[in-house]
């Protein structure tokens, strides 16, 4: 487990190996998220990025022909 500490003005550094597991780039965005004392940093990553994510899932059968509008 990598571990990081604050600097006194409030800074960290993220550790080599984390930052090469997650493709962490200079200048990027994170998305800083608390929940229950954990912080999260999130990737903010352009939705272009995301393009066939989800190739190969199904796209018919979710709802029944009835309830459509």
């Amino acid at each position: 487990m990598a571990r990081a500490r604050v600097s006194p003005k409030y800074q960290i550094v993220i550790p080599k190996d984390v930052r090469s597991r997650a493709d962490v780039k200079p200048g990027e965005y994170f998305e800083v998220l608390t929940k229950a004392g954990v912080i999260m940093l999130v990737p903010d990553r352009p939705l272009s990025q995301g393009r066939g994510l989800l190739k190969g899932i199904r796209t018919r059968g979710f709802r029944e022909r009835k309830d459509r509008v």
